[in-house]
C-alpha cells in the first residue's frame, strides 16, 4: 500500500501539514524507520491510560525533555490486558528527572531509574539507553561496561529515542506513546509483530542473550504470557546458552522466577523453560528430580502446584512463594532426606531437617530467596510429617499453626498428584468442617488407626551412695 494513501499516511500529512516540505520531512521520518501509529489505527482508548504515567510524561515534555509511555503497557493495552505497571522513557537523565518530581527516588546502580510516586501509583522513568558502540567514549566503566562473555554489567549510556528503540528486547515492547499527539511511534516493526502473534528479538538474538542472559527467560515468559511464536532466529540461541544464567545475580533470577512463576501462567511457562533447557539454570534440584523421578510423582505435582497458583491468581487471590517453592522442591527435600536416613542411618525428623536445610541453601545458591519465605518453606515441610499424627488434642493444635493452610494445600497436592497417604487428605478435609463433637470422634478414630506407641522405659529410682561418715 502506497503511505500516502495508508491511514498512517494520512495522519502524517495531517501532522506535518499539507505543503511539500513537510510532507517530504515525513516521508523521509518514515524513510529512517520510524513508524507513526495514529489514534483511529491503534484504537487504545484514552481513559485506559495511567493518569500518574501521563502526568509524569507531560511534565517531563513540559520541562523540554521527551517523555513517552512505553513498553508492555502499550502492548497489553493493544491486546486488549489490563497493563499491571506503566513505564515512561524520557530523554531526561536520572539526575535531570529527579530534580523535576518532588516526590522521587534514584535507584540502582547497573541501570539507573527514577521512581515516581503518584499516590498509590509508582511511575518507573527511565532514560533513552543506546548502543555503547555508538557512544565508545561513555563506555569507560563508569557508565556502560561489559565483561568477557558480553554481558553488560553496567548500563548507563544514554542516547535518542531511536538508540533506546533498539536497545529493548523485543519489537512488541518497544513501542511508544507519546501523550501530546496519542500516536505510536514504532521504530522494529513491533507493531506489525504484535498482529502477527510473533516475537522477535531486536538485533542478533546471540549477542543480545549475551548482553543480558535474563532476556532468554523474558523469552519463555513472553511466549506463554502472551500466546506468541517464537521468530525461529530469535528461538536458535535459546538451548545452546542458558549456561549464561549462572553468572546472573541470584536475588534477580528469584524476581524473575517469581514473575515467571506467579504471572497466571505458570504452566505454559513451565513447558516453555523445559523446552529449551531453561529450568535448570533456574530450579536444578527440580530439574533433576524431573529427569531421574525414581517413582515419585515430581512432574504431577510440579503442574498441579502451578496449576493451583495460575488459578488463584486469575480469582485475585493472595499467592505466595513459600508455598510454590515448597511445592517445586519437595521431592528434591524428600530424596535427600532418604539418602540420609540410608546412607547416615539418620532417623525421620532429623535427617528432614537435615536435608530441608541442604535443599534450601542450595537453591539460594541459585535464586536468592529470602528468609521470609524460607523459613515458611521449612514449617510447610515440617507439618507434613506432623498432620498424620492427629490423635487426641493433636489434630486442633495443628490446625492453628499459621501454616496449617499451606501445609494442608500441599498434602492435597501431593494426593492429587498420586502419592499413597491412606486417604489423610480426605480427613483433614471433612474435619475442617465439622463441629466440635464430631471432630472429637474423629481424633479418637484416628487413635484407634496409629501406629502402637512406643513406651519409654522407665528409670528405677537411683541408688543412694553410702556415707563416708557412716
Amino acid at each position: 500500500m502506497d503511505n500516502n494513501s495508508s491511514p498512517i499516511g494520512s495522519f502524517i500529512r495531517r501532522l506535518f501539514g499539507s505543503n511539500n516540505k513537510s510532507s517530504e520531512s515525513a516521508d523521509n521520518q518514515q524513510a529512517q524507520g520510524r513508524q507513526i501509529i495514529p489514534e483511529e489505527v491503534h484504537q487504545i482508548p484514552r481513559r485506559r491510560l495511567n493518569d500518574a504515567a501521563m502526568k509524569t510524561a507531560y511534565h517531563l515534555q513540559d520541562e523540554g525533555f521527551e517523555g513517552y509511555l512505553v513498553g508492555g503497557c502499550i502492548r497489553d493495552l493493544l491486546m486488549n490486558k489490563h497493563p499491571k505497571d506503566f513505564d515512561v522513557a524520557t530523554s531526561a537523565t536520572p539526575d535531570q528527572a529527579h530534580a523535576l518530581f518532588r516526590r522521587s527516588r534514584l535507584i540502582g546502580r547497573r541501570f539507573k531509574l527514577l521512581h515516581v510516586r503518584f499516590g498509590r501509583d509508582l511511575i518507573e522513568v527511565a532514560t533513552f539507553r543506546a548502543s555503547h558502540d555508538s557512544h565508545p567514549k561513555n563506555n569507560d566503566g563508569e557508565h556502560g561496561r561489559q565483561n568477557d562473555s558480553g554481558m553488560i554489567v553496567r548500563d548507563n549510556v544514554y542516547g535518542t529515542i531511536e538508540e533506546d528503540a533498539l536497545r529493548r528486547d523485543f519489537t512488541v515492547n518497544a513501542l511508544y506513546y507519546c501523550p501530546n499527539d496519542h500516536c505510536i511511534y514504532d521504530f522494529t516493526n513491533g507493531f506489525s509483530d504484535l498482529k502477527n502473534g510473533t516475537l522477535r528479538m531486536i538485533g542478533d538474538p546471540d549477542a543480545r542473550y549475551r548482553e543480558d542472559p535474563v532476556r532468554m527467560l523474558r523469552a519463555a515468559r513472553f511466549a506463554a504470557k502472551l500466546g506468541f511464536t517464537l521468530e525461529p532466529a530469535s528461538e536458535a540461541p535459546l538451548k545452546e546458552l542458558g549456561y549464561l544464567l549462572k553468572d546472573i545475580a541470584p536475588a534477580r533470577l528469584f524476581d524473575e522466577a517469581l514473575k515467571i512463576f506467579q504471572s497466571g501462567h505458570g504452566v505454559e511457562s513451565f513447558h516453555q523453560l523445559r523446552k529449551y533447557n531453561l529450568l535448570e539454570p533456574l530450579l536444578q534440584q527440580t530439574a533433576y528430580s524431573l529427569d531421574n523421578p525414581d517413582d515419585y510423582p515430581v512432574e504431577k505435582l510440579v503442574l498441579n502446584a502451578l496449576q493451583n497458583t495460575d488459578r488463584r491468581i486469575q480469582q485475585d487471590k493472595s499467592v505466595t512463594p513459600a508455598f510454590l517453592f515448597a511445592a517445586l522442591l519437595w521431592y528434591p527435600m524428600q530424596r535427600r532426606m532418604k539418602q540420609l536416613k540410608e546412607e547416615a542411618g539418620m532417623h525421620t525428623v532429623p535427617a528432614m531437617h537435615e536435608a530441608a536445610n541442604q535443599v534450601i541453601g542450595n537453591q539460594i545458591r541459585q535464586t536468592a530467596i529470602p528468609r521470609r519465605f524460607s523459613t515458611p518453606i521449612r514449617e510447610i515441610w515440617e507439618l507434613q510429617f506432623r498432620l498424620p499424627r492427629r490423635q487426641g488434642k493433636r489434630a486442633d493444635r495443628l490446625i492453628e499453626h499459621p501454616r496449617f493452610r499451606a501445609a494442608y494445600d500441599l498434602l492435597i497436592l501431593r494426593e492429587n498428584s498420586g502419592e499413597e497417604l491412606d486417604g489423610l487428605g480426605k480427613w483433614w478435609t471433612d474435619y475442617q468442617v465439622q463441629n466440635p463433637q464430631i471432630r472429637s470422634h474423629m481424633s479418637r478414630e484416628a487413635t484407634k488407626d496409629a501406629p502402637p506407641k512406643r513406651r519409654r522405659r522407665r528409670r528405677g529410682p537411683a541408688k543412694k551412695q553410702e556415707s563416708n561418715n557412716g
